[in-house]
């Protein structure tokens, strides 16, 4: 019995040890370095779209990630940390606030939960948004989204998702740190979301999968869906988009035809809900 508590107590050091590192994990799943062919289409891309001002001027930022092979992802950006106003891909963010709170037994994943936050992402519903977000809590979320465990708001990196306001009329609770946003992203982030999500470390694998069929099958067909169902009707899309007045955003897991990969895009422009459609064709093609 003595060399069993022995035994019982050196694991859970051990697993008290690992946690740091498994945090480190989760926060460092997309490494830095640019693929150089990878990069090159993509700066070829903007230069052929005309896009390439927009991007020195950082009214557009652009994170591609090829996930088709699993053991070899290949990162491509411009504008990669730059935060932007993102309207509702935030929602993305109460989204994984919902399902650590469902995890911790603090909510429920009953038929109306579920209606509600697929009404969030693919109707992309203000009211189920705010309903959502009031749930699991403002200050929670934004903990959250702060914490070792995720660090998808990083001052280290210049912000990143943060949802600071209702999807209502009411003020701002919280605008973001760096930035004064009340809804804000950087292209960044949310690809280290999909990232995680893909990988299956947002709160489970089981329910980054239940996350991820919330995402399935958009509603609104605009942007990356516009784009890409022109050409791959049957292509599966895990999406989040937003739009307020010049601000467009999309954000997503793009698979068809054997190619997988995570495209975000954020852009200040009237003309951005074009750039976007236009942009996702393009980078389609760079996926291998």
């Amino acid at each position: 019995m003595k060399h069993l508590n022995q035994l019982i107590k050196y694991l859970i050091i051990a697993m008290l040890l690992a946690q740091p590192a498994l945090a480190k994990d989760r926060a460092e799943l997309l490494d830095a370095t640019c693929d150089p062919e990878l990069q090159e289409g993509l700066e070829n891309c903007l230069k052929n779209l005309k896009l390439e001002d927009a991007a020195e001027k950082k009214v557009l930022s652009v994170v591609l990630v090829d996930i088709t092979d699993p053991d070899h992802h290949r990162l491509a950006y411009a504008n990669p940390n730059h935060m932007m106003y993102a309207a509702s891909l935030p929602k993305i963010a109460i989204l994984l606030g919902a399902f650590e709170k469902i995890a911790a037994g603090q909510m429920t994943l009953d038929e109306e939960t579920r209606e509600t936050l697929t009404r969030m992402i693919r109707n992309s519903s203000n009211t189920a948004a705010t309903e959502m977000l009031n749930r699991v809590g403002k200050s929670y979320l934004a903990n959250l989204l702060q914490s070792p465990q995720y660090r998808l708001y990083d001052r280290s990196t210049n912000g990143g998702l943060w949802v600071g306001k209702e999807y209502a009329k009411k003020g701002a609770w919280q605008r973001d740190p760096l930035h004064n946003l009340s809804h804000g992203a950087t292209a960044l982030q949310a690809a280290r979301f999909y990232l995680m999500l893909e990988n299956g470390q947002l709160v489970s694998p089981e329910y980054s999968r239940e996350m991820k069929q919330i995402l399935s099958h958009p509603a609104i067909n605009h942007k990356f869906v516009k784009g890409i169902k022109n050409l791959y009707p049957d292509a599966n899309i895990y999406r989040k988009s937003g739009t307020w007045g010049p601000y467009h955003a999309d954000s997503g897991i793009i698979e068809h035809d054997g190619r997988r990969y995570i495209a975000v895009a954020l852009a200040d422009s009237p003309q951005g809900g074009r750039w976007l459609s236009e942009l996702i064709v393009e980078l389609d093609k760079l996926v291998r």
